[in-house]
């Protein structure tokens, strides 16, 4: 939650610090942040000539952002005074939480990782200050490199501006993306865990640290993508700059494509080894995960397995509009589980694997009625696939006609190879809405602010109808390529540049804005090959017409 502050007037050189300390006493919620003038900004910083600030407090995204990257920077402190020649390399989310793998200690047992939370404990207790610095960005590349932190001294050498921040914890010091809070004494609200050869740092979401959840097989995946960061040679944001500046781009895009098509030759393989018993093949995934695309190429390679597949649309079985179930304000809701004529469905679904013919339904988005008998008659042969992609594939409601020993089921979903440094982390989440942004304006005439506007809902929806059931997923197709934001960058800006200063949604515009300056531009698009995954955000995709519509 963001609460906006109008009745107060200060002088430009007021820290933020000051002015929360006023107004924190009021509150029950903790203030980590503010905006000014819509514009992210820590607690340290001057407020200025400002024209509307407004306080960031823990119970929103943003603010939950903000405390964990502060406990990463707690972490990384503890660990630094305890054995000063390991390294905290923060990877992914999974399980519920952050896994951080830790380097120079030679296994990770759980009486180190008690010393590690009873050190992190003692330094909240102290209150101990974290405070913000101001280098020349020479002087910060060069602090940097005599602590070995290559990875972070390219980027910082990277920046346009001539001066960087510095957060500082005792002896400890990072050059970290996000605000931090300006002091570790509100930083208790985490759970440290031993996880595989690291690990895993659950903090504060929705007012509770959630339960861990163990998840072997998107941990498995994700895994995936660092064996895939490690062939490309390619672990951290600078490593992709050198390859782009050094002419070498197109080397990075054909090894991330070819180990796309391999890994669905492989998911491929096996449907077929098991194909007399599991012939549903259902695929889900996240918004902008590129199902689609990833659909269209898996059938490509189940016919060089001498298979045939039948893709069915799901959006053909809406039941009718006046059927529709409704969001709390009213709105329908297409994303709900029965807003799909699931009996007629699964009547469908026994009929085909029975050998019987169907006539296939079609669904009118104008009138918002379902109409029968317009495609024609279907049947398939015994050892033909179904194919289903939806957002409820994974879900076994939606087929709960077939026993699960007849499904395959396939979960999709773009997790990020790619890493900034050893200690900022490329969300996901972000990778994902800047394809969104794009595909949006291209096909859908749809600016960059209705596309943030409307994120909240389909982030939510996800946490309801797709994440609960990824582990039920009998393979996990990692669409993630680590290229794609250098050649999303130049698609996404002038479409975030237009968001307003007056929106609500002019501050995470301007935190992808200042993002994606980290990056280098790929502008040959020429090197992307045309049934990429990346093609069904940016264009020209061999599997998509003009409009975006999906070739027949």
């Amino acid at each position: 939650m963001i609460k906006r502050q109008k009745h107060a007037s200060y002088p430009p050189e007021r820290s933020l610090q000051e002015i929360r300390d006023e107004f924190q006493p009021q509150s029950k919620r903790l203030i980590v942040a503010a905006l000014l003038d819509g514009l992210e900004t820590d607690l340290q910083t001057p407020v200025g000539n400002y024209r509307r600030l407004d306080w960031v407090y823990l119970d929103s995204t943003s603010g939950e952002r903000i405390y964990r990257q502060s406990v990463v920077f707690l972490l990384v402190t503890a660990v630094q005074e305890l054995y000063p020649e390991a390294e905290v390399i923060v990877r992914f989310t999974a399980n519920k939480g952050l896994y951080c793998d830790i380097s120079g200690i030679a296994a990770i047992t759980e009486e180190i990782v008690a010393a590690i939370e009873k050190k992190m404990r003692a330094i909240i207790k102290e209150n101990r200050p974290i405070v913000k610095k101001h280098l020349p960005r020479e002087e910060a590349v060069t602090l940097f490199k005599q602590s070995r932190q290559i990875a972070k001294a390219n980027l910082i050498a990277a920046i346009p501006q001539a001066t960087v921040s510095i957060y500082y914890c005792g002896a400890a010091y990072d050059y970290l993306y996000s605000a931090l809070l300006d002091s570790t004494g509100a930083l208790g609200e985490f759970a440290l865990d031993r996880c595989d050869a690291g690990v895993l740092l659950r903090t504060v979401e929705k007012g509770k640290i959630p339960e861990r959840v163990d998840q072997p097989k998107f941990h498995q995946i994700l895994n995936e993508s660092k064996q895939w960061a490690a062939i490309l040679r390619c672990d951290y944001l600078p490593d992709l700059n050198r390859y782009i500046r050094q002419g070498k781009a197109g080397d990075i895009v054909r090894v991330s494509e070819a180990l796309h098509e391999k890994k669905i030759a492989e998911i491929a393989d096996e449907i077929k080894e098991s194909i007399r018993e599991r012939r549903v093949i259902l695929i889900a995934g996240p918004s902008a995960s590129g199902k689609t695309s990833f659909a269209q190429r898996l059938k490509v390679q189940l016919r060089v397995n001498g298979l045939d597949p039948l893709s069915i649309s799901l959006d053909n079985y809406f039941v009718d509009r006046d059927k529709t179930p409704l969001t709390p304000d009213g709105k329908y809701n297409y994303e709900a589980l029965n807003a799909l004529d699931l009996p007629l469905f699964n009547r469908h679904l026994l009929d085909l694997l029975a050998g019987r013919e169907i006539m296939l339904p079609h669904y009118d988005f104008v009138s918002g009625r379902q109409e029968l008998d317009v495609i024609g008659p279907v049947s398939i042969t015994p050892t033909q696939p179904v194919i289903l992609e939806g957002i409820h594939g994974l879900n076994e409601k939606l087929t709960a006609s077939l026993p699960r020993r007849q499904k395959f089921k396939i979960y999709v979903s773009a997790l990020t190879q790619l890493n900034m440094d050893l200690h900022n982390r490329i969300h996901t989440t972000d990778a994902r809405l800047l394809r969104r942004l794009v595909r949006d304006f291209k096909y859908r005439a749809a600016h960059a602010l209705r596309t943030l506007r409307i994120w909240p809902v389909v982030r939510q929806g996800e946490e309801q109808n797709i994440f609960p059931f990824q582990e039920d997923a009998d393979a996990v197709f990692n669409s993630a390529l680590i290229y794609e934001l250098a050649v999303l960058k130049k698609h996404a800006i002038p479409l975030l540049e237009d968001v307003s200063a007056a929106e609500p949604e002019y501050a995470p515009a301007q935190e992808l804005l200042t993002f994606l300056t980290y990056f280098d531009s790929i502008d040959d698009e020429e090197i992307i090959p045309n049934n990429s995954i990346l093609r069904e955000f940016i264009g020209q995709s061999c599997f998509f017409d003009g409009e975006g519509e999906l070739k027949t």
